[in-house]
């Protein structure tokens, strides 16, 4: 083996479960992070991958929305109110590390679910092929693994299509309806990933984020799973696996019920194994690592503390990293307490831990 790896022969060779010259290494801070990292010395406009060295990887996305009118209804400098292409209002913090806010939805019930449908049908002005045309080369030359970003599942439909509540009285009010929401959902991502397939834009895998969990527990139970969203899931994995690609499913919150069934179904990776929730990124290695890659596992919450994060990563990475399986990153999204210098330590201890030398 090559003393040094594309990041795609890493990639590789982790969901083959082989050793490799390093573990890959790879992280998604919230834009008040680049924000902080810029003022503390990061060139401007920069991909932070490049300047900490990071993996490189290539994603190719399709858009899968209703595509209702986007518009801004309120700009300050601390927050701004918008509509989504998927109806919903929401209100972003221009400045800080958090998730939007969601103050109204366009789908509410199966009527404007159907109306909404209506106007979601495969076609080629949903796939940005310009981009493609310019940046698929570039990924191909530096030996990027390229992601084929998915969009579908409960998640997605209760953040934002139809709402939390909403999406939760359903399981007992409606469950057929969200059911079949999911199966056209997934069935309309893969129609246009057909498209950008056979134009020859091939990926490495597919990866979808559908969080299932929060603290302690699921948001439903494993017969419901089973019943309602296991399928749509089931459906994608196949549709991986017969392009011989893999299937890397995110889901953040306390999943471990959940497990069993994502390896059945054929699941091959899974993040981000949120410690602060209740995963145990040690326990699912010497439980299920010689049938899932794990990726994640390094709890958020400790990033601005070296000394502690230092700590965790000595323990952990060590048992994670045997016989491949794992990619390197936080248990969420880098928060914006982590400094620029904090998070070059991080990344270089990540090198030094993940070697497989």
């Amino acid at each position: 083996m090559p003393d040094t790896l594309t990041s795609r022969e890493r990639f590789a060779r982790m969901f083959a479960h082989r050793d490799a010259d390093r573990v890959p290494i790879i992280d998604s801070p919230w834009g008040a992070t680049i924000e902080r990292w810029c003022r503390e010395g990061m060139p401007e406009g920069m991909d932070f991958r490049e300047f900490f060295g990071l993996d490189i990887t290539g994603h190719i996305g399709v858009d899968t929305s209703p595509r209702y009118e986007c518009k801004t209804i309120e700009e300050t400098d601390e927050y701004t109110v918008y509509t989504t292409a998927w109806g919903v209002t929401q209100k972003n913090w221009r400045h800080a590390a958090s998730t939007p806010e969601f103050l109204a939805h366009t789908i509410v019930d199966r009527p404007s679910w159907e109306r909404a449908k209506a106007r979601m049908t495969p076609s080629r002005d949903r796939v940005d092929w310009d981009g493609l045309k310019r940046n698929y080369p570039q990924w191909r030359e530096n030996d990027a693994w390229t992601v084929g970003g998915l969009w579908f599942g409960f998640d997605v439909t209760h953040s934002w299509m139809v709402g939390t509540e909403r999406v939760l009285m359903a399981f007992m009010e409606d469950p057929e309806w969200l059911r079949e929401m999911w199966m056209f959902q997934v069935d309309f991502n893969l129609a246009l990933f057909d498209m950008v397939w056979a134009e020859g834009y091939t990926v490495d895998s597919v990866m979808w984020p559908d969080d299932m969990g929060y603290k302690n527990n699921t948001f439903f139970s494993v017969d419901t799973y089973r019943e309602f969203l296991r399928p749509a899931h089931q459906r994608a994995v196949e549709w991986a696996h017969a392009k011989g690609i893999k299937a890397h499913l995110h889901s953040c919150g306390n999943i471990m019920p959940f497990v069993p069934d994502l390896i059945e179904i054929g699941v091959d990776a899974l993040n981000p194994l949120e410690v602060k929730a209740g995963m145990d990124p040690i326990h699912m290695k010497r439980t299920y690592g010689d049938d899932l890659v794990l990726h994640g596992g390094i709890n958020a919450v400790l990033w601005d503390d070296l000394e502690a994060i230092e700590a965790e990563m000595r323990k952990t990475l060590p048992v994670v990293k045997e016989n491949g399986g794992y990619i390197f990153s936080s248990d969420h999204s880098v928060p914006s307490s982590v400094s620029l210098e904090n998070f070059r330590r991080i990344v270089g201890l990540a090198k030094e831990l993940g070697s497989y030398d």
